[in-house]
């Protein structure tokens, strides 16, 4: 922890818990991790995991992951992760919360959107990257965070409209009084190092009169795309200007830019530090494509560190598009292969495991992670007095609606009405939810109150509901409607609706205003490994 005073730790209420269901960065889903190695010993794990950095801690005005406030001197063995960046309008209107059952720290927007997670075995990890063009938001935003971060990144160099419209990213290059603020005000302003990064200028005499400029800024370190801003991947990266800009100034410089043209394996980072005689190399895209390019012994199979990444992201609850996002990375050339087309088309995280043969881990998963989220809910009524949620009297069951196995005319739910008419019941009651995680839903049937349920998550409300009546029929002995079981009586009828197609138009219906999302959580034990941990 950092030397600072911390706030007190809400409780997250099952309010907040459902809208944590949304799990990371949604809205977002270029959200990428850029890794930061140093020499001479670059790290042997795969990002990301949550490793500390060192014992020694993070010393103000110095960024420990360099261990040196002069170039060239760095000896740690671990990544910094820099974030992508998070806008500072969007980071100031979230509230802190701290997620007891996965043991993280989220940052929840008003629309209960979680806009950063992090937790405390990365904190000596993650350098929190914002794009802001005012310095005094960009204070409110660290402040908010400084707790949870190992440092504080202004990114300066992104040339992606959304950022230089609002006058951030590579916008502020050619605003040296306002970066001079914007950085001053955070090194005066908190208790954590500060670095920025930025682009080159189309002069070398403008790039080091720049940088020399942000040096005297008190930053910790500066990373340098060595490429101008209207620049893309598909130009050379100037490894010369990022050369002269270490040979100038005395903080650290941290080249960027390598990846494809210099950097495709783990010895070429090195290369790549000393072709640009900087102290540290930031690595993004090469990164993205393959996370194993940090392992000394070589590049793993793609096909593995897929695995593992999506096991990671299942088992922390990131949001399916953002996860989709990540694969499509490292998949390239490979998207229009099979698995590269059922990944294109998966609309949730279920479908995602289902394309890379995880099926049957996501239903485990979130099996675990619906009875985490009740043990929780259930210690916390205790402990505040509130009535628990009552599951005790839900009969449940693994149940799927398979539409082949009935005839076109009859289903479950038309079965099940049947039987309540004949035996003078009241009509049976459905109450459907729908998780935000990966938008499937889950219906409870009520009939002479008693509840049905089945565990498992369905595609569309229809499907569930069906689902739920099955459960009822079968606990009853009743008949469902299979092919060579239907009641004759039932053909009588009017024949209900057939259920949705799961990717037509209303197989995403959502649940009405004041339903209970339930969120699924997960919470690693103190020594349990991480499933991106240990190849």
């Amino acid at each position: 922890m950092f030397p600072l005073v911390r706030e007190k730790r809400a409780s997250v209420t099952s309010r907040t818990r459902r809208g944590l269901a949304y799990g990371g960065w949604r809205g977002s889903p270029r959200f990428t991790l850029y890794s930061l190695v140093t020499r001479p010993n670059f790290s042997s794990r795969t990002h990301p995991s949550c490793s500390p950095l060192s014992s020694t801690g993070f010393p103000v005005r110095n960024l420990n992951y360099l261990n040196s406030s002069k170039k060239g001197a760095a000896t740690l063995q671990s990544d910094q992760i820099p974030l992508q960046e998070l806008i500072d309008l969007k980071m100031i209107q979230c509230k802190r919360v701290v997620n007891e059952v996965l043991s993280t720290v989220d940052f929840v927007a008003p629309d209960d959107r979680v806009v950063f997670r992090t937790c405390e075995r990365e904190q000596n990890r993650v350098v929190f990257q914002m794009g802001t063009s005012d310095a005094e938001r960009a204070l409110a935003v660290a402040r908010l965070v400084e707790n949870d971060v190992a440092g504080i990144d202004v990114n300066m160099g992104c040339p992606k409209q959304y950022s230089t419209k609002g006058g951030m990213g590579a916008a502020l290059l050619s605003d040296p009084d306002k970066i001079e603020k914007i950085l001053s005000t955070l090194v005066k302003g908190t208790r954590i190092p500060v670095t920025c990064k930025i682009r080159i200028l189309p002069s070398l005499e403008d790039t080091l009169s720049l940088v020399k400029r942000i040096e005297r800024t008190g930053i910790a370190a500066i990373a340098v795309h060595g490429r101008k801003r209207e620049e893309r991947p598909q130009h050379p990266v100037s490894c010369e200007v990022i050369k002269a800009i270490s040979d100038t100034l005395s903080i650290p410089v941290i080249a960027n830019g390598g990846s494809h043209d210099h950097i495709q394996q783990y010895s070429d980072i090195e290369d790549f530090r000393q072709a640009t005689a900087a102290s540290s190399v930031m690595v993004a895209r090469a990164a993205m494509w393959n996370p194993s390019i940090f392992l000394k012994e070589g590049l793993r199979p793609l096909e593995e560190v897929m695995q593992k990444y999506i096991r990671y992201a299942v088992q922390y609850d990131n949001h399916y598009t953002n996860t989709k996002y990540c694969l499509c990375q490292m998949l390239r050339e490979q998207l229009e292969s099979p698995q590269g087309r059922l990944l294109h088309a998966a609309q949730s995280s279920r479908e995602i495991c289902e394309a890379f043969g995880l099926g049957a881990f996501y239903e485990e998963t979130t099996q675990e992670l619906d009875a985490q989220q009740a043990r929780l809910s259930a210690k916390t009524s205790e402990e505040t007095g509130e009535p628990a949620e009552d599951t005790s009297g839900v009969i449940k069951m693994a149940i799927k609606f398979d539409r082949r196995a009935y005839p076109a005319q009859i289903t479950p739910k038309m079965c099940l009405l049947e039987w309540c008419r004949r035996e003078k019941l009241a009509q049976p009651v459905y109450e459907t939810v729908q998780r935000p995680l990966d938008r499937l839903f889950s219906s409870i049937v009520t009939v002479a109150e008693q509840k049905y349920q089945s565990t498992l998550w369905d595609k569309s409300k229809k499907l569930a509901e069906q689902a739920a009546a099955i459960v009822c029929l079968r606990s009853q002995g009743l008949p469902e409607g299979r092919l060579g079981e239907e009641s004759p009586s039932l053909h009588k009828r009017k024949r209900e609706a057939p259920d949705q197609d799961p990717g037509g138009p209303r197989a995403q219906e959502l649940a009405q205003p004041g339903d209970l999302c339930k969120k699924p959580f997960v919470a690693l034990g103190s020594g349990e490994e991480s499933p991106l941990e240990g190849w």
